[in-house]
């Protein structure tokens, strides 16, 4: 009999280590596969007699308790990797899910802003107090770059070249890439610095907050809904979604797809390729309003 517990510790240590993995996709590994557990308890039965048909109950109930399709995908990804490992363990002979279909789930567009929509955003922070002059650089810093807030929140001195205009970034699953950005996001990243020098509390991070800590993504996040709120956008944004304007801001004005991949830390150009379907869709858009037989 299988010690699942230990398995479970071992397969999550193994897929940060051997994989190289984030912590936060491990975690919402570990997540999933405490569901499927669970699952096996209520049925009286060990994972490592799970048949075909038992794991494809097991991503039935999670419809029923009406998980997103999203949600249902990584769950079948976590446990075919969790039994793919098992089976190098040598912890299982067969692998139930040698023929588990992988679920089909919608292409979501994602959320963008308009151009004029980035600047009444960037310009509505427009005070000289140094919280106001902190979040005008996060935000250009944002928009210029395109990093996950995660990223943003985590940049150290270290990691930024005033002169040269980049920052080095450690992405997902440890990956190091350069990223450069303009003379506005330059200025802005000046103002802040020399505000910043004033504070009593400093600490080796690029943004902190009023206590001198490093600046949070939720304390981040909330702000930039208050900002939003002053610039009168009615959009449900998010940092993420100034990424995503980036991205396809950049490729509707000609850059090409494999630089912005690049910039971006994405392992697989497929990951990139959705905001060419976005700026397609805009053409469409655009077409439909002004084309005389639109």
């Amino acid at each position: 009999m299988i010690d699942i517990s230990k398995s479970l510790s071992n397969f999550i240590s193994y897929i940060i280590v051997e994989k190289g993995l984030s912590k936060n996709t491990a975690l919402a590994y570990k997540s999933d596969l405490l569901k499927f557990i669970d699952f096996s308890k209520q049925k009286h039965q060990q994972i490592e007699d799970f048949s075909h048909q038992d794991i494809t109950d097991f991503l039935w109930d999670m419809k029923v308790k009406k998980f997103k399709p999203r949600s249902i995908y990584r769950m079948t990804e976590s446990i075919r990797q969790f039994y793919k490992y098992l089976q190098i363990e040598e912890l299982i002979e067969d692998n139930p899910t040698e023929f588990l279909a992988i679920p089909k789930i919608p292409e979501d567009l994602p959320k963008l802003l308009s151009f004029d929509e980035v600047e009444a955003l960037l310009t509505s922070v427009n005070k000289s107090d140094i919280q106001n002059i902190r979040n005008r650089a996060m935000l250009e810093l944002l928009y210029a770059c395109g990093i996950r807030v995660s990223e943003l929140v985590n940049l150290r001195f270290s990691n930024i070249n005033l002169e040269e205009n980049f920052i080095r970034i450690i992405g997902k699953g440890s990956k190091e890439r350069i990223v450069p950005f303009g003379d506005t996001a330059k200025r802005h990243l000046k103002t802040y610095l020399r505000a910043r020098k004033s504070h009593s509390n400093i600490n080796d991070f690029l943004f902190i907050s009023r206590l001198g800590k490093k600046m949070s993504r939720i304390a981040f996040w909330q702000q930039l809904k208050q900002i939003a709120a002053q610039a009168g956008i009615q959009k449900n944004i998010t940092p993420h979604t100034l990424r995503h304007s980036f991205a396809s801001h950049l490729l509707s004005k000609g850059a090409d797809i494999r630089f912005v991949q690049e910039m971006l830390g994405h392992s697989s150009i497929a990951s990139t390729q959705i905001y060419t379907h976005v700026s397609n869709t805009e053409i469409q858009q655009k077409h439909k309003i002004f084309h005389p037989r639109g």
